[in-house]
């Protein structure tokens, strides 16, 4: 099957592409979201110590913080990605980051103004989480626009390592200023990284063409073809089950490790950042070892690989708690992120890079926001279970049914084409 040309056809254009770090485009973009990622990383554990320790907040109320953040994937996400085939995806993200750059610099604003209650960060919260939705469905559909079909496995690379790198150093910064500095004040440096990536984006040039507006459908019906195109794919259909009971259970984990590290276990956020930058040490050698895996291993058989290592990395965490001395407890965590940072990050990688392959560039802001629909949906509900349960019956019992959830995860994947294919198919002719 033969794949229409992405670029004009002149001798620039079929002359060899230049490499990924020698493209001053590319580099551009790369550039500004690594800042970008590294001030959000500096900033991540801002709104759950503040709502930890500077507001006393409960299990539930952590809970309906959690679902407040990824509510918008639910509630938007599909005609999110039905308007985003029909914007242009650049200009699009520049006003997702501006809109969670006013958000995030309400917090210390209201902070300062001693207005600051739970209520008011549910809904900052929230129109994060819109923006977070707009920019996502883009970034991911924004890749095969930016650089030629060949390289895309390479720049989602590139991108998930530098990210990796901000995720593992990030964290560990926020959690050591927050000795000095108080959490509100760290959400400055959060709204500094959504304003490095609108100033980068403004720079960077794509082959994008403008929409043309009387092609153009009615919603309903580009909501129900990007949906179509997942259901009827059976390798992302698969992906798209395994990730999404993945996310459901490890939210559920995640909307209560903040406070079973600094309440059940007595340690400081600083240990806390010191744990998920961890986390972002296991993904960075993931991110720059996923192709290389999958080159090797089969870039099929990667993925049910890397998705049946993500529960017993997650087993680890509640195990912590049984441990007689904190300095274990500590290194139990340590090793459980990195494993659990690897183990997904190698999944991330393979799986993304397929479907930006797999599907024609028309579908692609509605096959990501249709698969984001499920697997982002779910996660406001796992943060709802895991703070009501942890509320019920205690944080360590929430956490195993958590790990046994994410057991079944795999089994999806486990059970497509996926374990015995080495290559994904050629892509669609769009």
């Amino acid at each position: 099957m033969t794949q229409p040309p992405d670029f004009p056809q002149t001798a620039e254009a079929t002359a060899p592409p230049l490499a990924l770090h020698r493209d001053a485009n590319f580099r551009r973009f790369w550039f500004g979201e690594a800042i970008s990622q590294f001030g959000i990383e500096v900033g991540v554990l801002a709104l759950p110590v503040i709502a930890v320790t500077l507001l006393d907040a409960t299990e539930s109320q952590v809970g309906y913080l959690n679902a407040a953040a990824f509510a918008a994937f639910l509630f938007v996400g599909l005609p999110a990605g039905a308007w985003v085939d029909r914007w242009n995806k650049r200009s699009t993200m520049i006003r997702a980051n501006a809109l969670r750059f006013a958000a995030t610099l309400a917090v210390p604003a209201l902070w300062f103004a001693g207005v600051l209650a739970m209520w008011q960060l549910y809904v900052l919260a929230a129109l994060i989480g819109i923006g977070r939705v707009f920019f996502d469905v883009c970034y991911q559909s924004y890749i095969p626009f930016l650089v030629r079909p060949s390289q895309v496995s390479d720049a989602n690379s590139k991108l998930e390592s530098t990210a990796q790198i901000a995720r593992m150093g990030g964290p560990a910064l926020g959690g050591l200023l927050l000795k000095f500095i108080s959490a509100p004040v760290l959400m400055i440096i959060d709204a500094v990284g959504y304003l490095a990536s609108i100033l980068a984006l403004r720079g960077v040039n794509d082959d994008e063409q403008p929409h043309d507006r009387a092609q153009q459908t009615r919603l309903v019906a580009d909501i129900r073809e990007g949906l179509a195109f997942v259901a009827q794919h059976r390798i992302i259909r698969a992906i798209t089950m395994c990730t999404g009971i993945s996310n459901f259970f490890g939210t559920m984990l995640m909307t209560l490790v903040s406070i079973y590290v600094l309440r059940l276990l007595d340690f400081s956020p600083a240990v806390l950042g010191f744990i998920v930058g961890a986390g972002a040490v296991g993904g960075l050698l993931g991110a720059v070892s996923a192709r290389h895996i999958g080159e090797y291993v089969g870039e099929g058989r990667t993925i049910p690989l890397a998705a049946l290592l993500i529960a017993p990395a997650m087993a680890l965490v509640p195990t912590a708690s049984y441990l007689p001395e904190r300095w274990m407890q500590i290194g139990l965590l340590v090793v459980s992120e990195a494993l659990f940072g690897f183990g997904v990050i190698v999944y991330n990688v393979i799986q993304v890079s397929m479907r930006q392959r797999a599907c024609p560039k028309r579908l692609l802001g509605r096959m990501n926001a249709s698969i984001r629909f499920f697997v982002w949906g779910v996660m406001p509900l796992g943060a709802l279970a895991g703070g009501w349960l942890g509320e019920a019956i205690g944080v360590v019992a929430t956490l195993w049914i958590a790990v046994a959830g994410q057991a079944l995860a795999a089994l999806p994947v486990i059970a497509s084409p996926l374990r015995s294919m080495r290559e994904f198919p050629d892509p669609p002719a769009d």
